[in-house]
């Protein structure tokens, strides 16, 4: 009998990072638009402890990188073995593709955040997406 084809541990790992830092990046530059932003944390002129909308913006990411990571790496771990249907694979492209192209869309204006804080925030939000994005495949991965 014939043994299932599977993706090696290595790939499975790095395809989720990727798409997950990809979908955290995303999600950064969009919330930015509606005023959600990382690097409000480190501002100095806010009388509050910890601006709720920064910390929002930090769940944000961290979360749609690790559940990012943890549906990638379970689609990959599926799609191999061809047990992934036609339309729900073409669904989540097209939604991946729609996701990134609202980032794009948000990224062209232009912004009320400062150069260096933006630069600083969008770093910030690679680390954290790509740890987050590693959580998730890790987990993802232990299961199966």
């Amino acid at each position: 009998m014939a043994k299932p084809a599977t993706f090696s541990r290595h790939i499975i790992l790095a395809g989720s990072m990727l798409f997950g830092v990809l979908l955290a990046l995303g999600i950064h530059i969009i919330i930015q638009r509606f005023d959600f932003n990382l690097g409000d944390l480190w501002r100095s002129d806010v009388p509050e402890l910890i601006p709720a909308r920064a910390a929002l913006a930090w769940w944000l990411v961290a979360a749609v990188a690790l559940i990012s990571g943890y549906a990638t790496a379970s689609l990959m771990q599926s799609a191999v073995s061809g047990q992934i249907p036609h339309r729900l694979r073409q669904f989540l492209i097209a939604l991946g593709v729609i996701m990134l192209m609202a980032a794009g869309q948000a990224a062209s204006a232009p912004s009320h955040v400062p150069t260096m804080s933006g630069v600083l925030a969008a770093v910030a939000a690679l680390c954290l997406g790509a740890v987050m994005a590693f959580c998730g495949a890790h987990f993802a991965l232990r299961k199966a």
